[in-house]
């Protein structure tokens, strides 16, 4: 490849048109690549990825702030659909590196059912967390201090923290396809009518959607999401009479009247920066804000090396030339993604389908931001999705989340115990932040039990400290 490349750089360079202008302002033809190949690379990784612009409507939307307001899912969708568009655009041109930057699942998650959901925010001020954390992750970058409270966890909890949000993801989706719902004596139970048109949908929406990613289709999850869709529309609209899912919303599952619209930028700079602040007491605040700071920490790193790795981008060392740069971007995105109301914006572990393609640079990221962008006008078009399309991809995206439980040392005691508690407690208490909390407590505990308790960084001790105090104080419940 690396040859085939530098051939073609070498005829490209010989003129003076954009496709040599690109070669050289994004070192194509240095990294073995060919601007065809970016350009293909692009469009894989935004097909692969593309789903966010209905799943994180879908979470966003899905839970009422205390003064009854739920964020509309055109106007989430044109702001997801913004905010990626620009910041990948960005990434691509300061970074020069493929990754594509999107709304974050897990994150959304933490968004809509955490601090919303569970306590209390209007959507303005749990946006203003989301901004604060980003802010926050700047200055960390810039001062070089990110990478060494990265160095202070261990790599087995971060993995255990993306097992239990894929894990909260797909009880997610099973909760929005109404597969669970709340028993008679038990907290959970299986949805006994499973015969319903609605719910069938959702299994047919799930197979299909397993299919294609088990034959590992390019684009499997967004495929699946529109073949869903056009079954709801059929059942619907052929078995409802166009009232089957009134309950959710009287624009799902109908034929649209338009296909392009206006988009809707009215959630653009619709949060309070410290708002968290009038609504529950300073410390939880805080708590809340570093909760999804580290979050997006371990999400960012992992993908980010990961991806690397595999496109061959690290140098001797395993390091990332110009990571900083990366990590500044990605920060940045989180910032915005709250000051639109879309969500934490982050670096998407999808940008390997596009690196899977031979993308190697920045142009790669520049095209899926490009298509990002051109989806700001498919609002009308996407409002006709209905949960029952999206709640199987959230099931099999926690599928992918839930490959990283191989690499976890379950053997060790001082290990497998807070993984377990890690993963656990999110989907079984419906909240990231417990589980977060739950496990850096008990493997702080175990190391200082087992005599290990100089091996924890004093950093984790800390961040432990905060997190017993607001259990004690039933804060997190």
């Amino acid at each position: 490849m690396v040859r085939r490349g530098c051939a073609v750089a070498t005829d490209v360079h010989r003129g003076q048109g954009p496709v040599s202008a690109l070669d050289r302002f994004f070192h194509v033809s240095e990294r073995g690549s060919t601007v065809r190949t970016e350009l293909v690379a692009g469009l894989a990784t935004w097909l692969t990825m593309a789903y966010i612009l209905f799943v994180n409507p879908a979470i966003l939307g899905s839970v009422p702030d205390p003064t009854g307001r739920s964020l509309p899912f055109d106007q989430v969708l044109t702001v997801t659909a913004l905010v990626a568009g620009v910041m990948t655009i960005l990434m691509g041109v300061v970074a020069n590196y493929p990754f594509a930057l999107a709304a974050g699942l897990g994150l959304n998650a933490f968004v809509a059912f955490t601090l919303v959901g569970g306590f209390g925010l209007t959507w303005p001020q749990a946006m203003g967390v989301i901004v604060l954390e980003g802010l926050a992750i700047t200055v960390l970058v810039l001062t070089g201090f990110r990478e060494a409270v990265l160095n202070a966890i261990p790599m087995d909890l971060k993995r255990a923290i993306g097992i239990g949000i894929g894990l909260f993801i797909a009880f997610i989706g099973l909760v929005n396809a109404g597969v669970v719902i709340k028993g008679e004596g038990t907290p959970v139970t299986l949805n006994p009518d499973f015969t319903s048109l609605r719910m069938l949908t959702f299994a047919l929406g799930f197979v299909i959607t397993a299919g294609l990613v088990a034959r590992r289709m390019r684009g499997a999850l967004l495929v699946g999401i529109l073949a869903t869709t056009v079954l709801a529309i059929v059942i619907n609209e052929g078995f409802g009479g166009g009232r089957l899912w009134e309950a959710v919303g009287p624009d799902v599952a109908r034929i649209p009247s338009r296909v392009v619209g206006t988009p809707d930028f009215s959630l653009l700079g619709d949060f309070s920066l410290t708002g968290v602040f009038d609504a529950v007491p300073f410390l939880t605040a805080v708590a809340l804000v570093v909760s999804v700071m580290l979050s997006d920490f371990f999400d960012t790193m992992g993908t980010v090396i990961g991806i690397a790795g595999e496109a061959g981008l690290l140098d001797r060392e395993g390091k990332l030339p110009g990571i900083n740069r990366v990590l500044l971007i990605d920060s940045l995105a989180a910032a915005a993604g709250g000051a639109a109301s879309a969500s934490s914006n982050t670096t998407y572990i999808e940008s390997a389908a596009g690196v899977s393609e031979g993308g190697r640079t920045g142009l790669t990221a520049v095209v899926v931001g490009a298509l990002f962008l051109v989806s700001i006008v498919a609002s009308p078009l996407a409002g006709v999705i209905p949960p029952e399309a999206t709640a199987p991809v959230l099931v099999i995206v926690g599928y992918f989340m839930m490959t990283l439980v191989r690499e976890i040392d379950w053997a060790d005691p001082g290990i497998g115990i807070p993984a377990l508690l890690t993963v656990g407690m999110m989907p079984f208490t419906y909240s990231i932040t417990n589980g977060v909390g739950a496990g850096f407590i008990a493997y702080t505990a175990i190391a200082v039990l087992r005599g290990r308790w100089r091996e924890v960084h004093p950093l984790l001790y800390a961040v432990s400290a905060v997190f017993v105090w607001y259990f004690v104080r039933g804060l997190l419940a």
